[in-house]
């Protein structure tokens, strides 16, 4: 038995916070109607890059916190956190490229990745986070992955509500934040 590792607790609270950050700047930059090169979009997008650089060492935390008892339970988990940082990394390779011009014209994110980069990444973490809620003792309350889940179909339906998906997504890490005791994975 351990406590809620410091790396979780953090993480849990900076990566919504800073994907707060990018939308509220992103609200800001669109104000004249356009969303572009600029004071709001540069910071904005580099809040945005921070997000995802800690995400994809969240995947790996929270890989650590599932209970993984059989070789299944550690495959799939494993699979998971590798989605999880594999698509965070497709975030990371995009942004870049909206903060630097030259980089998105000379090496482009594939096609297939712009659609399954997000896609393994919210797989990824969802399915940890799933994991934590269905281990017993339960990790997670159950109500934790479903609301991560609603904040990334908010992203989804318009860019626009990022701000209040990045509240839902710190709602649905809170249990995470916490510091409490938790029994580790073997």
């Amino acid at each position: 038995m351990t406590s809620m590792a410091r790396p979780t607790r953090l993480l849990s609270v900076l990566i919504p916070f800073l994907l707060l950050c990018y939308g509220v700047l992103r609200l800001v930059d669109g104000m004249d109607g356009d969303h572009g090169p600029g004071v709001a979009w540069n910071l904005g997008h580099t809040f945005f890059l921070a997000a995802f650089l800690l995400l994809a060492a969240f995947v790996v935390e929270l890989r650590r916190l599932v209970p993984a008892a059989t070789v299944r339970m550690r495959t799939a988990a494993s699979a998971a956190m590798v989605a999880g940082a594999f698509g965070a990394g497709c975030f990371v390779w995009v942004i870049l490229g909206d903060l630097f011009s030259g980089l998105a014209d000379s090496a482009p994110l594939p096609d297939f990745l712009k659609l399954a980069g997000p896609l393994a990444f919210q797989i990824g973490m969802l399915t940890l986070l799933i994991m934590l809620a269905a281990a017993r003792p339960r990790r997670l309350p159950v109500w934790s992955p479903a609301l991560v889940f609603v904040s990334f179909a908010l992203i989804t339906v318009n860019l626009d509500l990022i701000p209040l998906a990045a509240v839902g997504l710190m709602a649905g890490l809170a249990p995470l934040a916490r510091n409490r005791t938790l029994r580790t994975a073997p």
